[in-house]
């Protein structure tokens, strides 16, 4: 083992120059350059290699921002990875693993090729070589070497540990290499426009996603979605260019070369779109601002075999007072005509696992600590006895999940639900229709969700704490929100884009809520920017009005507001509220409602030109008049961070 510890003194005056902040990057005396050593797993004893898969955040940032790619462009990538390479990689006397999906061996490195990012390479002595099966020889290996003239691509290469420090920043320069093709680079990077800094547009937010998702800070279900779009996209751009090169191999106009280009172009956009789609999940900000489609694969167990349906009491411990008190209250009512079959559960997630189609959960006050997610898949209601405050369920663990609905008609009621290092909102209804009443809300991350078909009546409950939105609104979903509290949020209210022709209009009804204390705005709705929003603004800023204005009770109006005429379907009752004199703490219902309706006549514009495109010029009156059906009345808002209603544009 000491012949691979054997130091090789190399002088590399490119070190000693004036370049000071590249050379101290890597040496003996700042943190992180000391780099630990890892044993290979297998059956050959290779020796032990630098273990830099660890490395942290900002170490990483650092090493891209400072020294490597600094303010290249997209096409520069490959260019300023070669210069920094040239002042800190080794040019030869480093042994290294050569790791491939099939064979690992041992090789010493005599030359580095930078500007390929390539090292020249031969078999170290004594062979050591592992592979899935016996064909790998030395002659075998010798000849693939042979054929790719000894030059190995760098982020496929281990180096070898070395005690002295001397390979440190070798290996630490291989590390980013291999970490920046594996995790960040693209196939179709070099194509993007150079007029923009590659770092920050498409770098920072990579390494930020990857490490979000080591952290466990993004749902389970967001990174598939990632990773299959990109599989996608990556797939796609093959096509596209071997359609594109054997375009540009044609010398003729052939049919089949117009075939071609017309195929070319509907990869192009569809390549185009997953981009586009990419860019929103690594961007944090609109991350969760534009949601996934999640799959929800939860099965209803239907009604029991023998049709009985059962009352399930929760409860730690259970006293002969409150035995009797359920047993007057609710186990034995006098309008029960019928004999009740009780089972006992000392655990909520029990209770609910166990339930089929009619079930009725009744859990007693207590507090009670879950692991797990609960997936309520079937008609069930799930009531507390007593007050919300009383009856505590807190989630542990970092699941993806608090509750999950899907059932056609859940009830769940004075409940007090807390969340904990959580990724994903404390309440998802993906299907069917759930009303939550008299419940408390103590939320981490979003709080609930109501996704596209899904129906959310929420009534009399408190809601608070989100990092995201305390609720979220998918297009083509029912939200009816009456008398409840939702504050100290990131935002209140978010409303998801609905205007893309494949999305239906959601149905809202806010009434009598108390939305407050929440950072940003206490309902903000999310749609793509319009012609008509750019010369809005355009109009705002010649006027030199180009800040928002805000009321007294900090109700902002957005710039390149407009107030558009409300779709007939808006309920009586706002345009009661429009007549009626406006007090201050309520005026955002107004601005609120407005606005969504002139979205919604905004999305039947849109659909109305679509159809004309396509030579469709009559069409069904349903069709054409899927305006939002809104009501917005009696709601206050107060100390919202900035103001009662915003618009996000993207």
């Amino acid at each position: 083992m000491n012949f691979w510890c054997i130091s090789q003194v190399y002088s590399k005056d490119l070190l000693q120059e004036d370049d000071d902040s590249c050379s101290d990057y890597g040496s003996r005396d700042k943190p992180g350059t000391a780099l630990g050593r890892t044993v290979p797993d297998g059956n050959v004893l290779f020796p032990d290699i630098f273990h830099t898969d660890h490395l942290l955040f900002y170490e990483r940032f650092k090493a891209y921002q400072d020294y490597i790619l600094a303010d290249c462009k997209a096409s520069e990538v490959k260019e300023f990875t070669a210069e920094y390479l040239e002042k800190v990689l080794e040019p030869s006397g480093w042994h290294a693993v050569w790791r491939t999906n099939v064979f690992e061996v041992l090789v010493e490195v005599v030359d580095v090729e930078y500007s390929a990012l390539k090292a020249v390479v031969q078999l170290s002595e004594p062979f050591l070589c592992e592979s899935r099966d016996s064909t790998f020889t030395l002659e075998c290996m010798q000849e693939l070497l042979e054929l790719k003239e000894r030059q190995i691509p760098l982020q496929e290469l281990w180096v070898v540990y070395d005690e002295s420090g001397e390979f440190d920043q070798t290996a630490l320069a291989v590390e980013h290499v291999r970490f920046f093709y594996q995790c960040i680079w693209r196939t179709w990077d070099e194509e993007e426009e150079d007029d923009f800094d590659y770092f920050v547009r498409c770098v920072e937010p990579r390494l930020r996603l990857h490490y979000d998702i080591l952290e466990h800070r993004v749902p389970s279900g967001l990174v598939a979605d990632y990773q299959n779009l990109l599989s996608q996209c990556e797939e796609l751009y093959r096509k596209f260019l071997n359609v594109r090169n054997s375009i540009s191999s044609s010398d003729s106009d052939s049919e089949v070369e117009n075939i071609s280009m017309v195929e070319g172009l509907k990869l192009y956009e569809k390549i185009e779109h997953l981009k586009q789609k990419l860019k929103l999940i690594e961007n944090p900000l609109l991350r969760y601002v534009f949601g996934y489609q999640k799959y929800s694969g939860l099965q209803a167990k239907g009604l029991r075999p023998t049709g009985t349906k059962i009352t399930h009491v929760v409860s730690s411990t259970m006293m002969a007072g409150l035995l009797q008190s359920l047993i007057r209250d609710k186990l034995c009512p006098e309008s029960c005509g019928e004999e009740l079959e009780i089972q006992f559960h000392n655990d909520p997630l029990a209770a609910v696992n166990a339930c089929y189609e009619g079930d009725t959960v009744i859990i007693c006050p207590g507090h009670y600590v879950v692991d797990g997610v609960f997936c309520i898949a079937d008609s069930v209601e799930l009531e507390g006895y007593g007050l919300p405050d009383d009856i505590v369920i807190e989630k542990r663990g970092k699941g993806d999940n608090f509750v999950d609905c899907t059932g056609a008609n859940i009830r769940i009621s004075s409940l007090k639900l807390v969340q904990h290092d959580a990724v994903e909102g404390i309440l998802n209804v993906h299907h069917g229709k759930t009303i939550l009443e008299n419940c408390v809300l103590q939320c981490e991350t979003t709080g609930i969700t109501i996704r596209t078909s899904a129906e959310l009546l929420m009534k009399n409950s408190d809601l608070y704490g989100a990092k995201g939105a305390g609720v979220e609104i998918y297009p083509g979903s029912t939200c009816t929100l009456l008398d409840n509290g939702i504050h100290h949020c990131k935002e209140g209210i978010l409303i998801k884009n609905f205007l893309d022709e494949l999305y239906d209009i959601p149905k809202i009804t806010m009434v009598n809520n108390m939305i407050h204390n929440n950072e940003g705005y206490g309902v903000v709705l999310v749609r793509p920017t319009t012609p008509s929003d750019v010369m809005d603004a355009s109009a705002e800023r010649a006027k030199g009005n180009t800040q928002p204005t805000q009321s007294d009770d900090g109700t902002a109006c957005v710039e390149g507001f407009r107030q558009e005429e409300l779709p007939e379907c808006i309920t009586d009752e706002l345009e009661l509220y429009e007549q009626a004199e406006i007090s201050e703490q309520t005026e955002g219902n107004y601005e609120i409602a407005n606005e969504l309706g002139a979205t919604s006549a905004k999305k039947s514009q849109m659909r109305k030109k679509r159809l004309s495109e396509l030579g469709i010029t009559e069409a069904d009156d349903n069709l054409m008049s899927q305006e939002m059906f809104v009501s917005i009345v009696g709601n206050q808002f107060k100390w919202n961070g900035k103001g009662s209603f915003g618009t996000f544009l993207f």
